[in-house]
């Protein structure tokens, strides 16, 4: 008999309208294996929808409360207070999605990074963890550090970096999480930077309903290609695999990691 293996998605968005009716979704990511997952705000419309389902799903779902890059533009007046008086009523919760993105134009970097350096702010103040977004903008984002020091963990999202970044941030509190999009083998050099990360710093997320993985890693298919949070397992597996560690070996690190990461 196959001994289903226990695995945490560290970066979804299972809000998204995309994903349709959360409850079929998350019926189908318990199923599959996942036992645990930080689901992420993208911006202040969206919070109530990541409380909600933080509030439903108690023992399954961590909530992230954040604004991401691209939406910095959405933020208005007192946002900063609000997200404290969100962050107080749940203890367990973190921030995210913030970051950095110069892969757009618009808006701005002038714009998103006062946004991000008020959450990094929070994030130190409250001794929550924090999940990065950083596209392209790596030299803004230690600038930021610089003025705003993240707290002592923090999560790299979807990590694409070099393996000379990662080193600079594992120090400050980094750990850094692949998602199945990476198995594209146009995204090898991906792999090898997570073969050269130590595993005590390695996470695994969908970023669902983004991020969808090459076709013979998708167990659970949605229409539009979009990706459903149950492919974490096989995305697990794979990941496993072309690291040199059995699948039950990365499940019980990977799972332990974003317990220390989250505080799950």
């Amino acid at each position: 008999m196959e001994i289903m293996l226990h695995w945490t998605d560290a970066h979804n968005h299972l809000q998204d309208p995309r994903l349709g009716d959360p409850e079929p979704i998350i019926a189908a990511m318990k199923q599959a294996g996942v036992i645990h997952g930080v689901v992420n705000a993208t911006r202040e419309a969206d919070w109530a929808a990541v409380e909600k389902l933080a509030e439903t799903h108690l023992d399954f779902i961590s909530p992230a409360f954040g604004i991401h890059p691209w939406h910095a533009h959405t933020a208005t007046d007192g946002w900063q207070e609000r997200l404290q008086k969100l962050l107080e009523k749940h203890p367990q919760s973190s921030i995210g999605e913030c970051g950095l993105d110069q892969w757009i134009s618009k808006p701005a970097l002038d714009l998103q990074r006062p946004v991000f350096i008020d959450q990094l702010r929070l994030a130190r103040e409250m001794n929550r963890p924090v999940t990065i977004h950083c596209l392209k903008a790596w030299g803004a984002l230690f600038d930021s550090f610089a003025e705003a020091p993240p707290p002592p963990r923090f999560l790299m999202h979807s990590f694409g970096g070099s393996i000379e970044i990662a080193r600079r941030l594992i120090p400050l509190g980094a750990y850094f999480s692949f998602s199945g999009h990476f198995l594209h083998p146009r995204k090898s050099a991906v792999l090898n930077v997570f073969r050269q990360l130590p595993p005590d710093r390695i996470l695994l997320e969908t970023d669902a309903p983004d991020m969808l993985p090459p076709p013979e890693f998708i167990s659970h298919a949605l229409p539009e290609n979009h990706n459903h949070p149950a492919n974490l397992p096989a995305i697990g597996q794979a990941l496993a695999a072309a690291l040199g560690m059995t699948a039950d070996a990365l499940a019980e690190v990977t799972r332990g990691n974003a317990s220390r990461c989250f505080k799950v």
